[in-house]
């Protein structure tokens, strides 16, 4: 079965990473796919950091590539692949899903998240850099994302104004992050790439500038980093 798992896992990993060849690929939520459009809102970062994916995609492939050819029998390998296969498995039909149905994608994007974060803490303690870095970026990344996520649909369905609907993502993807660092010291990467994220959060909302929610992103870095030098492991 271990080696069952690593092939099923590797064939995702391709099929999630080939969703954006196979759908019409997805540049962010349409303004009109919400009741209040959404033009330019303050949670979403800057385009530019939504390049991290090809790292992601080829990093996941790699590393599971890796894991099925060299590691599929070895016992520290075996326990973080469930939750990734279901995590990646989601994955593969979330851009169709983003293209008719925000808020299916919102689901979607949260079930993406709790299984890379079950496979992050997961993970063993050998071959880092192909197995555990690939996850922590992934995971990484859909904190933000997922939490981005909340903020447009918080804004989008007119529950919030778009400024306190960022602030409330934020500190939701905040907490996250600062649990998760603290729980597991040994994934820099993880927080590395939420810091991206929120970099990117800062560059989006300074011009005009978003006090509000370039002000919390800073906070959100500083406190990351802080985090990161306590650790002595």
């Amino acid at each position: 079965m271990t080696r069952l798992w690593a092939i099923v896992l590797f064939l995702v990993a391709v099929g999630f990473a080939a969703s954006p060849f196979v759908s019409q690929g997805f540049n962010g939520f349409e303004p009109a796919q919400f009741p209040v459009p959404q033009e330019n809102p303050p949670v979403q970062p800057a385009g530019y950091a939504f390049s991290i994916w090809g790292l992601i995609y080829l990093w996941l492939i790699a590393g599971t590539g890796f894991g099925m050819i060299r590691r599929a029998d070895d016992p520290d390998w075996a326990p973080m692949r469930g939750p990734l296969v279901v995590s990646l498995a989601v994955g593969m039909f979330w851009l169709p899903a983003a293209q008719w149905s925000p808020a299916l994608a919102t689901v979607m994007i949260w079930v993406m998240l709790g299984g890379a974060l079950l496979s992050l803490f997961r993970v063993g303690d050998t071959d880092r850099w192909l197995q555990q870095a690939p996850v922590a970026i992934y995971a990484g990344w859909l904190t933000a994302a997922s939490s981005v996520s909340i903020g447009l649909m918080l804004a989008g369905y007119g529950w919030l104004p778009a400024t306190p609907a960022a602030l409330v993502a934020l500190s939701v993807a905040l907490v996250i992050a600062l649990v998760v660092q603290y729980r597991l010291h040994r994934a820099p990467e993880y927080g590395i790439t939420v810091i991206w994220a929120l970099v990117a959060v800062i560059v989006a909302n300074a011009a005009p500038l978003n006090a509000a929610v370039a002000g919390l992103a800073l906070i959100g870095i500083i406190a990351i980093l802080a985090l990161r030098g306590t650790d002595t492991e």
